[in-house]
């Protein structure tokens, strides 16, 4: 019996009998530590305590790992692998059959909810930064959020944003991404009322130093009510969001 086993039958029994109430064990389930599994020490209180689910990060792991990883989140939480390569997901598949992947958004999960909360919109720039745009857009729906999408709306046509604006402001949050200059977030925030993560991208030329201009770009927007979150990052501008419109 692992030790995460163990304490757990043990706050059980104390809950069976009466010795603590459903409030005390839910406050202590929080924090309850952790589960260790060889060289991985899984988070196992992360949806109860963030109310999002571990990532796996694939690219630093083989097969097998994610094979063992997947067997043992399953259960418990959603699964979302980030950065999967497609080669890795046809392996996964002959043991999960119901692994789903999306090419675009370099992700491998297992079910979408049917019932959406709240509205996130999610804005890129151009056709080259739709990568890191549906990675932030089906990492929100995998959580339960529903998203507009609005694709390729960049500076170099301004008049493609504008026309949108209005549609774009319903949404209680906007995951903007760009690459370039990186200058369409700080529009953004500077036309609606809502809050907007801002999401560089490597996408550029010699200049853009390989994101580094954009996030430098966003960092000094004058607009108010703009975040930044790290290059090509759209996991973490996803999870901001979902903290937003979840609170």
């Amino acid at each position: 019996m692992s030790n995460f086993t163990f304490e757990l039958s043990a706050l059980l029994k104390k809950y069976r009998t009466g010795e603590i109430s459903e409030e005390e064990i839910l406050k202590y389930l929080k924090w309850f530590p952790f589960y260790e599994n060889g060289r991985f020490t899984f988070d196992t209180q992360r949806i109860l305590r963030r109310k999002f689910p571990e990532f796996i990060y694939t690219p630093s792991k083989d097969v097998s790992t994610l094979k063992k990883l997947i067997s043992i989140l399953k259960e418990s939480q959603p699964v979302i692998l980030t950065r999967l390569e497609y080669k890795k997901y046809k392996k996964l598949k002959k043991y999960f059959r119901d692994l789903k992947f999306n090419s675009c958004a370099r992700i491998g999960y297992f079910r979408i909810p049917r019932k959406k909360e709240s509205l996130c919109a999610v804005v890129s720039a151009g056709g080259g930064d739709i990568n890191v745009a549906e990675e932030a857009s089906l990492v929100l729906e995998i959580l339960g959020i529903n998203v507009r999408r609005f694709y390729d709306l960049g500076c170099a046509g301004l008049v493609r944003l504008l026309s949108k604006i209005e549609e774009i402001e319903k949404a209680k949050c906007v995951i903007a991404v760009a690459g370039m200059e990186g200058a369409l977030p700080g529009i953004i925030a500077g036309l609606i009322s809502r809050p907007v993560i801002a999401v560089p991208t490597s996408v550029g030329y010699g200049t853009n130093l390989k994101g580094f201009s954009g996030l430098l770009t966003m960092l000094n927007s004058c607009s108010l009510g703009l975040a930044v979150v790290n290059i090509d990052n759209g996991v973490g501008a996803a999870t901001v969001a979902y903290s937003i419109v979840k609170s």
